[in-house]
């Protein structure tokens, strides 16, 4: 047989380089070239310089990026990488760095400048003409927490727990007072409005001095007697500590406090079950990730005001005088936003909730005669006109505060008389005459937006826009495995889902 030759031990004259056994396109080579190219000063600055000396941040920046660049995203498997790959090795110089190092490296030192690293190699692509800054297509995708799917606590549970010691406690008071002795001299009772340690101290010691030695008292309330002195108090504890971990939302997880349970579309049984998640914000160019912001609020109309205050923070204020627009769906259409985009003069080509079942012509035909967007409204003498031609006077004026805090300012209009019209039943179905309210600076703004989605610019902008984020997210979700973190925390996950978005750009850059 003839057969090349093979020696596994042979020796050679000139050792072998890693530099010449890795091609010269390769990514790992883009990686760094990319390190070497930023400024990470903020990064060597989180150091001490007393102690042992440690492994060069520059190095372990390079390790991390072209891990997550490969989808290896354990610290073990990274550790194996440095070992074993010779991609990994050519980076390290042939360092053997241990997982437990290169997660302190992750979850704190790089935690602490992430941002500003990130900003540098954005700033780098739009040098390079792969990005302009100038418009940014803006979306959200809620992604699983590295937490228990049963570990929920719910912010209603607590109080309706705490409504039922409330009511148990007065429901024995009550007890208490019907069986006392002691009619003459009762107690002034206590305020069942709202539980305190307060309310249960003085409650407690009420109905205490009304059922001991009380032969009428039953066993069974004495021992209710003896469980809320046992219990109460540690149980109000709990609840108040809950409390203050859920803040403004109205549930979290046990096994990672941060996370908030979101309705998930992803989930294996496809029917959008609610697991511990958070809500991830992009904007991009192009499909390049130009800024990301996690948040722990499902909903998306409140994540875009902090999303822009925070690439405003990252990139300095002279960021929206580049800037121009930012299209977005109907997820982001409220009247804080349009009016906080307005404030910084940037073109907001994004939808509202109705925008939609506008365009849609059976849905005109059925309510173009009846619902209030469709009835005349005349501007000089603020009235409506109803569909019979009736004047609907301006009543009042009030304020709302919405749900995310904003307050709003509604005018209030309602018809003289009602009484025997013929498509009464067809117009509304209050029972005296119809009022409706408008808010006239949401309506401008839906005004506004309106003119911008249907101009040409606008339909171009909508279509881009699919185009654009969305793909963005398929990519790291679907060819990059990447539907749960594997940190736990806002500022380590906030960090984990940097470094995915960065690995993404440096992709695009090796594409381009």
């Amino acid at each position: 047989m003839n057969f090349k030759q093979y020696n596994q031990h042979q020796t050679v004259l000139f050792p072998y380089s890693f530099n010449d056994l890795i091609p010269e396109k390769h990514p790992v080579r883009v990686v760094d070239q990319v390190v070497e190219a930023i400024n990470i000063q903020a990064l060597l600055k989180t150091y001490k310089k007393e102690g042992n000396p440690s492994y060069h941040p520059k190095m372990l920046l390079k390790v991390m990026l072209y891990a997550y660049m490969t989808n290896i995203y354990s610290s073990r498997k990274i550790e194996q990488a440095l070992r074993e790959n010779i991609n990994f090795m050519w980076l390290s110089s042939m360092t053997i760095v241990d997982h437990n190092t290169i997660n302190r490296f992750r979850g704190d030192k790089l935690q602490q400048v992430f941002k500003e690293i990130f900003k540098q190699v954005v700033l780098m692509l739009a040098s390079e003409g792969l990005i302009t800054l100038k418009q940014i297509y803006t979306d959200g995708t809620k992604i699983e927490a590295q937490a228990g799917k049963y570990s929920f606590v719910w912010g209603n549970s607590i109080k309706t727990n705490k409504a039922k010691m409330l009511t148990q406690l007065e429901d024995l008071w009550k007890y208490a007072q019907s069986v006392s002795k002691d009619d003459d001299h009762t107690p002034d009772p206590p305020e069942f409005k709202q539980i305190s340690k307060e309310v249960i101290e003085k409650t407690v010691e009420q109905i205490d001095a009304k059922l001991s030695g009380n032969e009428k008292a039953s066993t069974k309330a004495k021992a209710k007697l003896l469980y809320i002195k046992k219990n109460f108090g540690k149980n109000l504890e709990k609840y108040q500590q809950q409390e203050a971990i859920l803040g403004q939302r109205n549930s979290y997880s046990k096994t990672d406090n941060d996370a908030t349970f979101m309705r998930m579309k992803e989930d294996h049984m496809k029917n959008g079950q609610l697991k511990p998640g958070y809500n991830q914000q992009i904007s991009t160019e192009n499909q390049i990730i130009v800024h990301y912001t996690t948040h722990q609020n499902p909903t998306d109309t409140r994540t875009l005001k902090p999303h822009l205050e925070d690439f405003e923070k990252t990139y300095g204020e002279d960021i929206f005088q580049e800037l121009e627009d930012i299209t977005a769906d109907a997820g982001y259409g409220s009247q804080e936003n349009y009016d906080y985009l307005e404030q910084k003069h940037i073109t907001a080509y994004v939808k509202y909730n109705s925008f939609e079942k506008e365009q849609d012509q059976h849905y005109q035909q059925k309510h173009k005669t009846y619902s209030k967007e469709n009835l005349y409204y005349n501007p000089k003498g603020d009235f409506y006109v109803c569909p019979m031609g009736q004047r609907m006077e301006k009543t009042h004026e009030s304020d709302k505060i919405t749900e995310a805090g904003y307050a709003q300012r509604l005018s209030h209009y309602r018809a003289k008389n009602c009484q025997g019209c013929p498509i009464r039943g067809m117009c509304h179905k209050a029972r005296g005459n119809r009022s409706i309210e408008r808010n006239h600076d949401l309506e401008r703004q839906k005004e506004k937006a309106r003119k911008l989605l249907l101009s040409e610019q606008g339909i171009l902008k909508t279509k881009k826009r699919s185009a654009d984020v969305e793909p963005v997210f398929a990519q790291l979700k679907h060819n990059h495995g990447f539907r749960r973190f594997t940190l736990r925390g806002l500022k380590k996950v906030d960090l984990e889902f940097g470094l995915h978005a960065l690995a993404h750009n440096l992709r695009k850059k090796i594409a381009a």
